[in-house]
């Protein structure tokens, strides 16, 4: 006959089609000029051109084939094999004895027909062969061809087939030149213990320091995750250097969950030195387990820092290991209409050189929000708090040291209106709500307690408004009455677009503690606080925040954030100002600094990227980076670098880059 059809059961094709490395698990087809079936032997024999093929899409052409039963024995020539869209092997000659095929003067490529001008990338060989068990392709004699160019030339190569999800064995090396060290060259190897389970070890050569030993675990299970990353290295100085990041994630049903969390490094500048450092001022270890509910939610955590900032002082930040941390929230059902109650404690201990301090906080509040007539909205709150605090030598926001116990009472209330008004136009609906708020809190002259604890100052924004307590943290109190008010104005459109205003300030009619100056508070009115923003859904999205002098309307603080494009070519563009005085405790000169970014594509295939951080008030960049990128269907590239302008104890910031090329087959890279 001149085409013939053989529909063969599952069992008998799925061997015969992994014989020939198709990995086919559904019922194939096979085409020839003549198909022959011994029914004693269990044979198949085809003469003249011959096509198996299966609904996945895989195939297989040759000429004259023989297939033993179960697929242990096959044998052809002029042998096509497409193992997937891209992925293809040709052979003059395919043999096959049980689990190994054999194919003569061959060629692989996972490239096929990528490209109009050529194949990206082709292995040429005088003999290939594929372990069905081991589902490894061997390569002897091979030729490596880059665009019909031979470029490299091995004796011995082997690689995963397709079918192989994880293999142990070495990846690709990549270079790239370091922090006055010379240039690193390393070599990843990959050990494959399960499908969840792998571990990357990676030697990395540098040319003017000892070796760098790179190590990442990785461990999934039904219901938690391990990471581990960490190096070694012992320098040239005799010294050992090193650092470890750890994280497990547990789930502990579908109310709890635990964190263990671990980073330390051998010392402050490592990281940056041997390119691990990714802007952290500080390491945290420690442990995590929350409990959450449909109207509560607990949490405890331990926390103990290295610090990694050569300059840091405790008004800045918090200063001391916490042991521990517990917090609780509950809420109730609604007591009547939609009031409810909300239960608050808290639990903090921090340990320090020299210092210590403990603090216990429980508050109840109720709080009644109410629709009435014409919109507007009302909410009334009333809360109780109770602190009581064991201090052992530590400074008070007085600067004094004390020992001992403190206590305070602290009720509060306040009773907030808003009336939101809305305006549907043709193309456009707005919305302008006008908002107030009164707080009214117990005042309290000389309980202000430590600083350090959670509470680091103050700093007014439009997202403190409307708070009752619009310090950071809780160890500082409101201490007064005060009233915020403002108004918020929006507009949208069918098409997703958004533009919104806010503007609004806070009152204070109790006579303020001394507060960092800066922070925009002032007795009496504050500063006034706003935002601005836009996003049209497509190629632009701007918000900005700022703060205006209460006295004339000068620029006190301004954060803005743009960005224009598509994900593909955009602009980000970032810029932050501050104004400081000369007796702020935390910082000494005015923040000015802009962060931006840029990428675009080339080609389809070739991008480009660039980011900044530039410091105006010092008129220098901290860093930048940027890379030339090339993503292609069987390939991959990059070359970029780093320039780092940081100067702390033994480090000094340089210039670096990185190059990077490997193969990808059906999108896995090697």
């Amino acid at each position: 006959m001149k085409w013939g059809y053989c529909v063969l059961c599952m069992f008998l094709i799925s061997h015969t089609a992994n014989a020939v490395s198709v990995d086919l698990n559904e019922p194939t087809v096979i085409k020839a000029d003549k198909i022959e079936y011994d029914l004693k032997s269990e044979t198949i024999k085809t003469t003249g051109k011959t096509e198996i093929s299966n609904k996945s899409g895989q195939k297989m052409t040759l000429k004259d084939s023989y297939i033993s039963k179960n697929g242990t024995d096959l044998s052809g020539s002029d042998i096509q094999i497409w193992l997937g869209p891209h992925v293809y092997i040709e052979s003059e000659n395919v043999t096959k004895d049980d689990s190994i095929t054999i194919a003569k003067n061959s060629s692989f490529t996972a490239c096929k027909n990528c490209d109009s001008f050529g194949e990206a990338w082709e292995i040429s060989a005088k003999k290939i062969k594929h372990n069905l068990d081991t589902h490894m392709l061997a390569f002897y004699n091979m030729i490596f061809y880059i665009y019909d160019l031979p470029v490299m030339w091995l004796p011995y190569f082997d690689m995963p087939d397709p079918s192989v999800k994880h293999k142990t064995g070495f990846l690709t090396p990549y270079l790239e030149s370091t922090n006055k060290m010379g240039t690193q060259i390393n070599i990843p190897f990959y050990l494959y213990i399960s499908d969840t389970h792998d571990v990357t070890a990676t030697f990395s050569y540098l040319t003017r320091e000892n070796p760098l030993f790179q190590l990442e675990h990785r461990l999934n299970s039904d219901h938690s995750e391990f990471r581990t990353r960490g190096s070694f290295t012992h320098n040239r100085e005799g010294k050992n250097r090193w650092h470890i990041f750890h994280n497990d994630v547990i789930e502990l049903g579908e109310n709890a969950r635990a964190n263990i969390f671990l980073e330390r490094a051998s010392d402050k500048t490592y990281l940056q030195k041997y390119g691990f450092y990714d802007e952290q001022p500080y390491l945290d270890s420690g442990a995590r387990i929350e409990l959450f509910g449909q109207s509560g939610y607990m949490i405890a955590d331990a926390h103990i820092f290295q610090e990694l900032r050569s300059k840091a002082h405790h008004y800045s930040v918090p200063t001391g290991n916490i042991l521990p941390n517990i917090r609780g929230i509950y809420q109730t059902q609604p007591l009547f209409a939609a009031t409810y109650a909300t239960f608050m404690g808290d639990v903090l201990g921090i340990s320090g050189d020299g210092f210590a301090s403990q603090r216990l906080i429980g508050e109840a509040r109720v709080t009644s929000p109410w629709t009435i007539w014409g919109g507007n909205r009302i909410t009334a709150s009333l809360a109780t708090r109770y602190d009581l605090y064991n201090f052992d030598n530590t400074e008070m926001i007085d600067g004094e040291m004390y020992s001992g116990m403190k206590n305070r009472f602290l009720p509060s209330g306040y009773l907030e209106w808003g009336l939101p008004l809305f305006k549907p136009l043709t193309e456009w609906t707005q919305v302008i709500e006008p908002r107030a708020r009164m707080t009214v809190m117990r005042h309290i002259h000389d309980s202000q307690f430590a600083s350090n604890n959670d509470s680091v100052g103050a700093l007014l924004s439009d997202a403190t408004l409307f708070s009752s307590n619009r310090f950071a943290g809780l160890d500082l109190w409101e201490n007064g009455t005060f009233a915020d008010y403002g108004v918020r104005w929006a507009a949208f459109d069918s098409d997703g677009q958004t533009i919104e205003t806010f503007l609004g300030q806070t009152y204070d009619f109790t006579k303020r503690e001394d507060t960092d100056p800066n922070s925009g508070f002032h007795n009496g009115q504050s500063d006034y606080v706003g935002r601005i923003g836009y996003n049209n859904m497509k190629w632009l999205n701007l918000y900005t925040r700022f703060r205006l002098s209460q006295s004339n309307l000068g620029l006190r603080h301004t954060e803005t954030n743009a960005v224009v494009g598509t994900e593909q070519n955009f602009l980000n563009v970032g810029h932050i100002w501050s104004k400081q005085f000369d007796n702020v405790l935390a910082q000494t000169e005015s923040i000015h600094e802009i962060m931006g970014g840029i990428g675009f594509a080339i080609t389809d295939r070739w991008s480009v990227r660039w980011n900044a951080i530039y410091n105006v008030t010092n008129e220098r960049f901290q860093q930048h980076s940027g890379g030339l990128y090339y993503e292609h269907p069987c390939y991959y590239l990059s070359f970029g670098y780093r320039r780092d302008n940081t100067v702390k104890e033994d480090y000094v910031g340089t210039t670096t880059f990185q190059f990077r090329f490997g193969i990808s087959v059906d999108g896995k890279h090697y």
